[in-house]
């Protein structure tokens, strides 16, 4: 679904990602793990477009998609889930959700508000709440609901457990698996492994911009050493 290959991407003059490459299959959920400054987010922009790569090859489900505008790779099937939320605090739950609305995309089940609120029991009792007197879980749960109204193939999401109550960070991780089984293909980057291992099939582990170590979830849980070199904090 998702192929990464020698991407190379700056912010200004500083080489962040450096010829990193990685793969998602169709159905997945993997995670990119990794310290602060690892290069995480800088490869979430790079693919949906936010940021340009200077060099590298992006393919998303057969198409080349380096360098286009984001609004174009989201038009393809591809939701970005931002680190930063970014809801309209002006605009209320319902309409939130309705900016986000693409057209169904075919085999997969189109997402309406209904389905969305069975997933996120919390924004089905605030519709009319504007976004702005949300707290931050919530708001964490209306941006992925927004995007999924994009009737997304491949979603990304950063940092989606990022300074949450653990009550909240277990229903992401259940709305996260609840994603995999409607088979959707999900591209994760995360800080939290104990998340991260209850959601993901497979991890890539990166440090400066380059990819250190990849292999299964049960491999990682196994492997102390990457754990504790690349990992702990």
């Amino acid at each position: 679904m998702l192929e990464i290959a020698g991407l190379n991407t700056y912010y200004g003059r500083a080489h962040i990602l450096q010829g990193l490459s990685l793969s998602v299959g169709k159905g997945e959920v993997m995670v990119l793990l990794g310290r602060n400054g690892a290069g995480k987010s800088t490869t979430m922009k790079s693919v949906i477009g936010l940021l340009r790569p200077s060099s590298g090859s992006i393919r998303f489900d057969g198409a080349e998609i380096a360098g286009q505008e984001p609004h174009r790779i989201a038009r393809l099937g591809l939701g970005y889930v931002p680190e930063e939320r970014r809801v309209f605090a002006d605009l209320t739950v319902m309409e939130n959700l309705e900016v986000g609305r693409q057209k169904p995309r075919a085999g997969l089940r189109p997402w309406t508000p209904e389905r969305l609120f069975e997933l996120f029991p919390n924004l089905g009792r605030m519709r009319d709440r504007p976004g702005g007197r949300m707290s931050g879980g919530e708001q964490q749960m209306l941006t992925i609901a927004r995007t999924l109204m994009g009737n997304p193939r491949l979603v990304l999401l950063d940092e989606p457990s990022e300074g949450l109550a653990p009550v909240i960070v277990e229903q992401m991780a259940q709305a996260i698996q609840a994603l995999k089984q409607e088979g959707l293909t999900v591209l994760l980057a995360e800080q939290n492994l104990h998340f991260a291992g209850g959601v993901a099939d497979r991890a890539t582990v990166v440090e400066k911009g380059r990819v250190v170590w990849s292999g299964s979830m049960a491999e990682l849980r196994a492997n102390e050493e990457v754990r504790g070199q690349y990992l702990a904090l």
